[in-house]
């Protein structure tokens, strides 16, 4: 099956790069992109896609997702932030929800992301979860790229007091999340034509004990799979690393010959030498020197008065830098926007983190860090996952540079179509196969129960208005 796109405009891949090609076609057999030229391709094809007054860019990988989680965040966790745990939400908000969500309630935010993240322009998606194989049946069904990873730790987290962090062991250093994990990749891995993989996940750097993570490193060697880490994610983790092995965690994983190429690492947000942490530490050098990729989420930190020191200096240290979503919403339009906004107040520097640095973030990296040269790239030989953009809209008028006007202008309806493998999974903004009514019914269901049941597990058994209390009082009438 030969498909033919003739665009005006296409972000190609040339000389290391990529590279704005106008008026130009891209020829699609089966599920890998056979050639990309200037003008009207004048071959055979069994279909002409009409894209002349449309964008084609390569898909984005989306490195850091939890997505029975995330679509429940909405109305709870917004201007919310303990300052006894440094304004992160981990150790009381995460608990609470967790104690209260209900099965059906996951599967009813995994059905939901299906069809926010193509509507947002995820075509791979990076799963760090608990429900592995219903995401891997959803991702099939929608036609999405994943490597899902079933988490594991040596033990869990949890304040009975809302000022302290304390640590539960689980009985055997987390041995049988582990063996999960690894069935998981080997009865998964290389479903849907390729488009599922399996990767190992143990949770955060303060859950997993040193054998745990060496066990896991061999493991993942052997297998030839990625691995990921929540890593430098909140102060109360830094301080606690600091005060088991008197370094920064990302110094211990160096000693422990964790950190490597095959590391997506979540976050490192507030390694050694930030100002969030005010502890020296060579961490930023540990990343670059070794090959660790990270997966920046800005939006899940920034909305809470965090930031990082910043994405352009990690840029500039030769770190690779891959962007995530991790929470809601689950777009990645909004990821590269605030990913360059955030960068730049930062440095109070406008001429940095570029939308050139952000785009390649969200492909070229993305693909990196997943060991595949094939995606994140519109050229002969990479996989046919490919992004439909409008030029004629409200947002996107007037075009000059397309990549400028996708990072700071871009909306969700700008996104015309989407597709992978050479299928479209999305077209004329229409997601085949997901009513969005039938989708947002069931999220609210379940965010319901969710948060009529914040008690059972909050330490304080405090309801959901006094975890979260709403934006204003009820009107009386």
């Amino acid at each position: 099956m030969r498909k033919v796109i003739n665009a005006g405009h296409i972000i190609a891949f040339q000389d290391g790069g990529h590279r704005h090609l106008t008026n130009g076609h891209i020829v699609v057999e089966h599920d890998r992109i056979a050639h990309v030229g200037g003008g009207t391709f004048t071959g055979q094809a069994d279909e002409v896609i009409d894209a002349r007054h449309q964008i084609i860019t390569p898909g984005f990988v989306n490195t850091h997702s939890h997505l029975s989680e995330s679509p429940l965040d909405k109305s709870f966790v917004e201007d919310r932030g303990p300052r006894n745990f440094y304004l992160s939400g981990l150790f009381e908000f995460l608990t609470a929800r967790k104690g209260a969500m209900t099965n059906e309630a996951r599967k009813a935010a995994v059905d939901f992301s299906m069809h926010e993240l193509i509507r947002t322009g995820t075509t791979t998606i990076v799963e760090l979860g608990l429900m592995g194989p219903y995401v891997a049946e959803q991702c099939e069904k929608a036609g999405l790229r994943a490597w899902i990873g079933e988490m594991y730790s040596s033990t869990t987290w949890f304040t009975d007091d809302g000022r302290t962090v304390s640590y539960r062991p689980r009985g055997d250093d987390g041995a049988a999340g582990l063996a999960h994990a690894v069935k998981f990749v080997e009865d998964y891995s290389g479903r849907a034509n390729g488009r599922i993989q399996g990767f190992l996940s143990p949770a955060q750097v303060d859950t997993c004990s040193e054998d745990l993570l060496r066990k896991t490193k061999a493991l993942a060697r052997e297998m030839g799979v990625p691995t990921a880490l929540h890593t430098s994610q909140s102060v109360p983790e830094f301080q606690e690393m600091v005060r088991r092995h008197g370094c920064s965690p990302i110094e211990w994983l160096d000693r422990i010959g964790f950190l490597g190429p095959e590391l997506i690492m979540g976050h490192a947000i507030m390694p050694g030498g930030s100002s969030w942490v005010n502890y020296h530490a060579p961490d930023l050098d540990l990343l670059a020197d070794s090959g660790t990729n990270v997966a920046h989420c800005v939006w899940v930190y920034c909305r809470r008065g965090i930031a990082m020191d910043s994405y352009a200096k990690y840029l500039d240290k030769g770190i690779t830098m891959t962007l995530g979503t991790d929470t809601c919403p689950q777009s990645m339009i909004e990821g590269l926007r605030w990913t360059a906004v955030m960068s730049k107040v930062q440095d109070r520097r406008t001429e940095v983190a570029t939308a050139a640095d952000v785009f390649n973030s969200a492909t070229l990296a993305g693909a990196k860090a997943l060991g595949r040269d094939d995606l994140g790239r519109i050229a002969k030989g990479a996989k046919a996952d490919l992004l439909f953009w409008e030029t004629a809209s409200m947002t996107m008028t007037p075009m000059r540079d397309p990549v400028r006007n996708i990072v700071y202008s871009a909306q969700s309806d700008d996104l015309h179509s989407s597709m992978i493998d050479g299928v479209f999974v999305m077209r004329d903004r229409i997601v085949p196969g997901y009513d969005l009514g039938t989708l947002t019914a069931n999220l609210q269901k379940g965010a319901r129960h969710m948060w009529d049941n914040m008690h059972v597990e909050d330490w304080a058994h405090r309801t959901i208005d006094q975890l979260s209390p709403n934006s204003f009082p009820e009107y009386r009438a």
